[in-house]
């Protein structure tokens, strides 16, 4: 492996870590601040938001900056965003630096999959995409779970402090291992990114993506409160569940990419968007039980991640038909709206706690998967109207596994 593409997986692992450790650090942070639990969860949202909002815009508007010099912005940028949360005196503070690292986040990704491919010839491209990728695959399984051990035992500042070494390191490592001049062609106009949103079947995946993630969300960034009040849970053994659901995160995703290539995508996010309906609504029965709590939380895993390669699989098999010439515009449009889903999610997850109460999060949430399957199955009857979108649909080519 090329040690550039080594430094773009360390990349992707500091981020990913960043972006899903605050799920196990609300109930710290909130009591830490004297701030509410929906207050905490705010920061899952806007961190997503940032995400959502820096990936086209800030992409479109560095477009003709050197890759290289970007890439290492963008790492410092993520750097400067962790430390200023670990000294942040206040909540509005911590907010700031959850934003500011979230462009970085927004931005790195979508500049990360072409640099990747330009370190390697074109028939590796695939693998070289995955495997920095994959930095987020063991952020989850690692990352995360390590996080909210040092952030229960040592104060959910020092978490940040840890990330931003990991964003240090990552920079260093791009700083002696990317080549100076990497070739790129400047990315789609913010024009040619509007015109991707005009197409109707392309904005129905971007909701299938949006609804389906914001359900999940919905409980997901309350899963740590969960687990300690309602399943009763102590602190340190948060951070082990989440490490099995890490795991599990991990299995999910490779198989999710393996039935949308043998069943195609439509089929295989059927699958995926019940089964994990399914499991929020077991949630609501099984968490007061603490290890048949933590047996959902295993198949939930399973479930969470496992439709991203069919979603993106779909997203493009579609802007081949209706947006061939911005196929990669579409892509990294589909990925905004995951990360819309989740501020939209978490946000919503916010407010159903603070009127409704914690054990509603994850019933509702099961309910909003409905509808992303319900915009499934109604995007595979239009494709079977379609002979021309039902075969390019259910091509035969490989997933990749985000």
């Amino acid at each position: 492996m090329p040690k550039a593409l080594l430094a773009l997986t360390i990349s992707a692992f500091a981020i990913g870590t960043t972006e899903f450790v605050i799920v196990g650090l609300i109930p710290t942070i909130a009591a830490n601040l004297a701030v509410s639990l929906p207050s905490a969860g705010l920061l899952v949202s806007l961190y997503a938001l940032g995400v959502a909002i820096g990936a086209p815009l800030l992409t479109a508007l560095s477009g003709r900056l050197p890759r290289k010099q970007l890439l290492l912005g963008l790492m410092l940028l993520f750097t400067l965003g962790n430390l200023l949360a670990w000294q942040a005196p206040g909540y509005t503070s911590l907010v700031v630096a959850r934003v500011l690292t979230g462009l970085a986040h927004g931005v790195f990704f979508s500049i990360g999959s072409t640099i990747a491919t330009s370190l390697v010839s074109k028939e590796k491209a695939a693998g070289a995409i995955a495997t920095m990728f994959s930095g987020l695959t063991v952020a989850l399984v690692t990352g995360v779970p390590l996080g909210t051990w040092i952030g229960q035992h040592f104060g959910w500042r020092a978490t940040f402090l840890v990330v931003a070494a990991l964003g240090l390191l990552a920079f260093l490592a791009s700083l002696l291992f990317v080549p100076r001049n990497l070739p790129h062609t400047p990315p789609a106009s913010l024009w040619q990114q509007l015109q991707v949103l005009r197409q109707p079947r392309l904005l129905l995946v971007y909701a299938m993506t949006a609804v389906g993630y914001g359900g999940s969300f919905i409980a997901f960034t309350y899963l740590a409160p969960i687990l300690q009040q309602v399943a009763g849970f102590s602190a340190g053994a948060v951070s082990l569940v989440l490490l099995v659901y890490g795991v599990s995160v991990a299995f999910g995703n490779i198989q999710g990419g393996r039935l949308a290539d043998r069943h195609g995508p439509i089929a295989a996010l059927k699958l995926i968007f019940a089964g994990l309906a399914a499991v929020l609504f077991v949630l609501t029965v099984t968490s007061p039980h603490p290890w048949l709590a933590a047996a959902t939380v295993l198949i939930w895993g399973a479930f969470a991640f496992g439709n991203v390669p069919g979603l993106q699989v779909y997203v493009v098999r579609q802007a081949e038909r209706y947006a061939p010439q911005a196929i990669d515009v579409a892509a990294g449009l589909n990925i905004a709206a995951f990360n819309l889903g989740i501020a939209l999610g978490a946000w919503g997850g916010g407010l159903i706690v603070e009127r409704m109460g914690l054990m509603h999060t994850p019933w509702i949430g099961g309910l909003i998967v409905l509808g992303a399957l319900a915009l499934t199955a109604w995007s595979g009857r239009l494709d079977s109207r379609d002979p021309a979108v039902g075969r390019a649909v259910r091509a035969d080519r490989p997933a990749v596994a985000h």
